[in-house]
């Protein structure tokens, strides 16, 4: 019972935040869903519907640079991947959307890790 009402409770969270940010073409929005084992980011235009680019640490074309790692480690890799993939289609600032998640661990090292990428937020 306890598991549900977590995952309830950041839904609702979740919903707080995103009743206040939304992205744009110009600006998209870069959100972060975690799991108990992965990370996944993907930057969206939500007035158009698009998942403009994505990164998550069950890429085919990741796994290899992700083995060993720790998670925030994995996180702070998979922040620098979706940075770089933006910035390949002339993205350069995105609204951080971290779903309901708090601002720490593999949240903040995905961030930090987009940041370090060049992306701004």
């Amino acid at each position: 019972m306890a598991n549900k009402s977590r995952s309830v409770a950041r839904a609702r969270r979740h919903g707080r935040v995103r009743k206040n940010l939304a992205g744009t073409a110009e600006r998209p929005r870069l959100n972060v869903y975690r799991s108990l084992s992965a990370i996944y980011a993907q930057v969206i235009d939500d007035k158009a519907g698009n998942t403009l680019v994505s990164a998550s640490t069950v890429d085919r074309d990741l796994r290899e640079k992700l083995k060993g790692l720790k998670k925030a480690e994995q996180a702070k890799l998979i922040g620098q991947t979706v940075a770089e993939r933006a910035k390949d289609k002339g993205i350069a600032s995105v609204v951080f959307d971290r779903g309901g998640y708090r601002y720490i661990g593999r949240i903040k090292a995905l961030a930090d890790g987009a940041r370090e990428g060049g992306l701004q937020f």
